[in-house]
């Protein structure tokens, strides 16, 4: 089964290219080019002019569509339905703090789906070794000291699908867990923290590579103490994961991190089961959580508990309210993410970009950046 995208406007991390063309064979494009002369295949798209781009990839998130990922299978699958429509081909389903038996059980559920399905990327453990004094909507009496022995759990019960955890660098064995979990090929990311820009810059020689929804659950840019965000900026090995939603981060700030730290800025959702829902009650883990005019908070708080985003809306609010170049924005959603987690590069498909060799994800957007059709593995979902 072989299909041809024809007279498309391609945008990825490489550029521009009108009036493009790609075949793709099976579930890997198999060529591209561009004009009017383009290879047979047995089924054609003509994308008449709009924009396509590659599928977009979420490094974090918790659910959407009214259901929570940890909700059990059903609700995971419901859940990725909804942000699949939304132009997300690959998700990492990102698991808050909860009880350790509870957190074991969920990275089994997860690496069971990811065995079913090759668009679920793995987990996410955004918890347990959290900071207690930025916990945000995580529940004080769940989070955990990375002992050698909880890490070790948590890497049995994902059987390898555990692909980012996010760890407070200041607390007890922080970096004896960073060394055993950069050898079990985890993406360690630096969040939820009170660390200042020299622990954390500690951390990112130690291993870790990431920063978990940058600005957020950490300390600020001050002019005499530059923080985590800083020592992110600085160190052209790390990715900044960024909340564009416009509540999470100011849009000057938003294009102030993309140009600090070019190509290195990966959109997420942090979405919870609102995202792609209605405003109402929810739950986040085992917290209680309100949702008004898509801003979802702890209820009784003013603490922010995840987001209602999607990936397509993310692009649109940083094209549009933080002027980020289109083509940096739709890195930031594709090559970027699959750089942060080596799925640019790995054996088999290739993540991230249109191209020969890669994945057959692929997203077709309207000229206002609107969703028009999906493709994931050479098939439209």
């Amino acid at each position: 089964m072989s299909t041809l995208f024809h007279s498309a406007r391609k945008l990825d991390a490489h550029g521009q290219v009108d009036d493009f063309w790609m075949l793709v064979d099976g579930d890997t494009i198999a060529t591209t080019g561009s004009g009017p002369q383009h290879p047979f295949a047995t089924e054609t798209v003509d994308v008449g002019g709009h924009w396509l781009v590659p599928g977009f990839i979420d490094l974090h998130g918790h659910g959407g569509g009214g259901f929570a990922y940890d909700g059990g299978p059903d609700a995971l699958a419901s859940a990725l339905a909804m942000h699949r429509s939304h132009g997300t081909t690959r998700s990492v389903i990102s698991l808050v703090t909860t009880p350790l038996d509870e957190l074991l059980a969920n990275l089994e559920v997860v690496a069971a789906a990811a065995a079913a399905d090759p668009l679920v990327l793995g987990s996410h453990l955004e918890g347990p070794f959290l900071a207690p004094g930025n916990r945000g909507a995580h529940g004080l009496e769940h989070l955990l000291e990375p002992s050698p022995m909880v890490v070790d759990q948590l890497l049995n019960a994902a059987r390898g699908t555990l692909r980012q955890i996010t760890i407070a660098p200041e607390l007890p064995n922080a970096f004896e867990a960073i060394d055993v979990l950069v050898e079990a090929g985890v993406a360690v990311a630096v969040g939820h923290t009170l660390a200042d820009e020299a622990l954390t810059q500690r951390a990112f020689d130690a291993g870790a590579r990431m920063l978990t929804h940058a600005f957020n659950a950490m300390p600020g840019i001050h002019h005499r103490a530059p923080g985590p965000v800083v020592a992110a900026f600085d160190d052209d090995r790390v990715t900044l994961e960024l909340i564009v939603d416009g509540m999470h981060v100011h849009p000057s700030v938003v294009r102030l991190a993309f140009g600090a730290a070019p190509g290195r800025i990966a959109l997420v959702t942090d979405a919870m089961a609102a995202a792609g829902s209605s405003d109402g009650d929810y739950t986040l883990g085992a917290r209680d959580v309100t949702v008004r005019d898509g801003l979802a908070t702890i209820r009784g708080t003013a603490t922010i508990a995840g987001s209602t985003l999607t990936q397509d809306a993310a692009l649109r609010h940083a094209i549009a309210d933080a002027r980020i170049l289109p083509v940096d924005a739709v890195t930031a959603l594709t090559l970027t993410p699959a750089r942060a987690l080596g799925l640019d590069h790995r054996h088999g498909h290739r993540l991230g970009l249109l191209a020969p060799g890669f994945a057959a994800d692929a997203v077709l957007l309207d000229h206002e950046w609107n969703v028009t059709g999906v493709w994931a593995d050479g098939a439209r979902i």
